[in-house]
């Protein structure tokens, strides 16, 4: 069997942390999880250890490479039995590691007279702030193992953790502070703020010997400290590169400080302006779908109408928009009679809006489109992450513009989302998605 053992750098500063509460990461492919899993292994000789990996919700434990997939490699080869109805390993000592979630706050009640002695959280910024500090009163031991917290991040600037964490990380850059990282800070609770100090002695000359501060810690991690990961994947770099901007700078660069704004996500420089699209591609028109007409004093969504093609060397063109404001009767009509003029070669993409009334609608389109191809697709997420592919392929020069009239309210839209309307943007990314889905090109 393999030495188990961390990485050099970053993932080794973290295992030997003697901080109460040790943060790790700030990016993507930082060998985060695993460094949780061998956390645990310090004490699996210890007949009375318990640990508990937390994650916010349960699909995220069993995920496809997550913590639980993962703790296989591991656990099994120290002779460890996996209890996969409870998602936990017993160690031949007796000593215990499981898994769990909290996706609901109340679910931290569930742990109401728990002793946790080495108490776990993946990806911490998806917790509240009252699950993180609620559990803090389980991470309690009886059985010789003083108590204490890891944690694995990625950055979120409106996560309370951001605030936590704020000491480590540059608040002009967003970018963790290098010279302190691993640097150990100690801090108390007085209701519910948190009071900081560069030493105990400090704070227990402040707030008094019986104050019992925390020691806390953090520790960034990139994608390119993770030297296993690089030389088994060299792609992922690349492929964290290839994300939409903020995407990028935070899980590839570990940006705490980026939020979406106008002009982050689209620009027009990204764009070529072309004459025609390629007559050899494949083509969707995918619909983005309101029914309000525009009143005096106000500002409806607008029905779009989005056609794009896509050529053999995998260019997309975005070839014609219909766009406008009508009656429910009129926007059914009008999407009827650019079905005709399309022809039967376009695929129709219809959005679904979650419910029984989008159902419902989708499905009479569905109907009085009989004859064409029609495809439909129910909207999840939010809308930065749906406009997220979209907007990697226009930032990689992937996309051309097929110059006409509606170009300037096209751009004009791109530029300032995620403010504003976004109708194009959704049509846009629905017939990327469609077109990226497609069986890929056969030509003559």
């Amino acid at each position: 069997m393999s030495e188990i053992r961390p990485q050099q750098g970053p993932q080794e500063r973290f295992l030997s942390s003697p901080a109460d509460i040790a943060v790790f990461g700030g990016g993507a492919g930082g060998g985060k999880t695993w460094a949780l899993l061998m956390e645990a292994l310090r004490h699996v000789r210890n007949p009375g250890f318990g640990a508990v990996v937390f994650r916010r919700t349960s699909p995220q434990v069993r995920a496809e490479g997550g913590l639980w997939d993962e703790s296989h490699k591991i656990y099994a080869c120290l002779g460890a039995v996996s209890r996969e109805t409870f998602l936990q390993w017993r160690f031949p000592s007796g000593a215990r590691v499981g898994f769990a979630h909290l996706e609901y706050d109340t679910d931290r009640f569930n742990w109401d007279g728990a002793q946790i002695p080495l108490l776990c959280f993946d990806q911490l910024e998806h917790f509240s702030h009252k699950q993180f500090f609620y559990l803090l009163g389980r991470n309690r031991s009886v059985c010789g193992v003083r108590p204490y917290v890891r944690a694995t991040c990625n950055p979120d600037p409106d996560c309370w953790l951001k605030d936590f964490l704020d000491w480590w990380i540059d608040p002009n850059t967003g970018y963790a502070i290098a010279e302190r990282s691993g640097v150990i800070r100690w801090f108390v609770r007085r209701g519910d703020e948190v009071v900081w100090a560069e030493t105990r002695e400090e704070i227990e000359a402040a707030h008094g010997r019986d104050s019992h501060p925390l020691s806390v810690t953090f520790v960034p991690a990139r994608v390119t400290d993770n030297r296993i990961l690089m030389e088994k994947d060299p792609a992922y770099l690349a492929k964290l590169k290839a994300l939409p901007l903020v995407e990028r700078e935070r899980l590839e660069k570990g940006n705490w400080n980026i939020r979406p704004a106008a002009g982050l996500y689209f620009r027009r420089a990204y764009f070529e302006v072309v004459e025609a699209a390629p007559a050899e591609a494949r083509r969707v028109r995918y619909w983005d779908l309101a029914a309000t007409k525009e009143a005096e004093g106000t500002d409806p969504d607008w029905t779009v109408g989005l056609k794009m093609a896509r050529a053999e060397s995998g260019l997309f063109f975005v070839e014609h928009m219909a766009r406008f404001r009508d009656s429910p009767y009129q926007v059914e009509q009008a999407i009827r009679n650019t079905a005709s003029a399309d022809g039967k070669d376009v695929m129709i993409g219809l959005s679904q809006d979650p419910g029984q009334a989008g159902k419902s609608q989708v499905q009479h389109l569905v109907s009085m489109l009989a004859g064409f191809r029609v495809t439909t697709r129910r909207e999840t997420g939010d809308k930065v992450t749906r406009a997220g592919p979209f907007s990697a392929q226009a930032e990689a020069g992937n996309v051309h513009v097929v110059r006409g009239p509606w170009n300037d309210a096209f751009f004009a839209e791109l530029e300032n989302f995620p403010e504003g309307h976004d109708d194009q943007v959704d049509a846009a990314a629905g017939a990327l998605q469609e077109l990226s889905l497609m069986q890929p090109l056969a030509f003559n």
